[in-house]
């Protein structure tokens, strides 16, 4: 196993470092081009989903350079997700998502969401009539166990599930979970749910790893903090290195999101570097603000959920 790749309770690694493909612009030429220069600098893992609009410029990126020999499919690491609107028949929904992608399977099927809209909201930001009750989340996992089974995927987890969520997960799963990827920043550490992944040997994937600066949801608030930035000075790195080398200490992988030729190469060079045990403890002691991107949902949405407690139990 190489030093940039972690192993999964399925038994597959996963590449710590992933480049996201979410883009409010939804350029699918810019997004091809990102995925190509992506794997030169090394990235083997990238990460989709239905909502993103991306899978087509993702799968059309990795396609050809499968087909030019670049990369073998099997060094590639492919993750998409499974909208809140396709919680009745996840098959069906990875079946769409290969085509879309044109593979015939996927590394990675994620439950995006904790939460259930009818079939019909295909929005990120979901009306209030979009929402439903209730989500039965051991029918929605019996599904992902077939997407297993039937070969369409080759390790299933979640996204955005809270300590409950997981442990309620874990009460009928026959298969657990994989990975939970989750927002996770040095000013949202997640230490408790690192913890109750890591007994239940669940990977932990953080995005927003520098805070999400650039997204309606996100903030600089990581990347201009003083002591992000002190540690940067004193190690001769950026203070996006440092928030990404802190995550990756934490056992963590993070999904990083630029398109920007400089930053891929910058956020590949947090490989590099060594913090030492008093930056790690100062990280530790700085303020944390946390639900960046569930306040944005919460708050920019007529969802019938008025707390993040409603929507996801999260321990806040």
């Amino acid at each position: 196993m190489r030093k940039d790749e972690v192993r999964l309770n399925c038994g597959i690694t996963i590449p710590v470092i992933g480049l996201g493909t979410y883009s409010s612009n939804n350029d699918r030429v810019t997004t091809e081009k990102a995925v190509h220069l992506a794997l030169k600098m090394g990235y083997r893992h990238f990460d989709t989903a239905k909502i993103y609009g991306s899978e087509g410029a993702v799968g059309n990126a990795l396609r050809k350079a499968i087909e030019d020999q670049i990369i073998p499919r099997e060094d590639v690491f492919l993750t998409s997700k499974l909208w809140s609107c396709d919680h009745h028949d996840p098959v069906s929904a990875l079946q769409h998502t290969l085509r879309n992608l044109g593979m015939e399977y996927i590394d990675m099927y994620l439950v995006h969401w904790p939460i259930k809209l009818k079939p019909w909201a295909c929005n990120a930001v979901p009306k209030e009539e979009d929402f439903e009750k209730q989500l039965d989340m051991e029918t929605t996992w019996e599904g992902m166990q077939k997407c297993l089974d039937r070969g369409l995927c080759r390790c299933i987890g979640v996204s955005n599930f809270s300590t409950k969520k997981i442990e309620h997960l874990l009460d009928f799963a026959s298969v657990p979970p994989a990975v939970n990827q989750v927002e996770m920043h040095p000013m949202w550490r997640q230490r408790k749910l690192r913890e109750i992944c890591g007994k239940h040997d669940i990977h932990v994937s953080g995005y927003s790893p520098l805070g999400g600066p650039g997204n309606a949801w996100g903030s600089t608030a990581v990347v201009k903090n003083p002591l992000i930035n002190s540690i940067a000075l004193k190690h001769k790195a950026t203070p996006a290195q440092v928030a990404l080398k802190w995550g990756l200490t934490r056992g963590a992988s993070v999904i990083v999101k630029s398109f920007n030729p400089d930053r891929l190469r910058e956020n590949m060079g947090s490989l590099d570097l060594k913090l030492d045990d008093e930056d790690l403890i100062e990280i530790e002691q700085l303020q944390e603000r946390k639900i960046m991107r569930g306040d944005f949902l919460v708050n920019n949405t007529t969802s019938p959920y008025k707390t993040l407690e409603e929507l996801w139990d999260y321990e806040i």
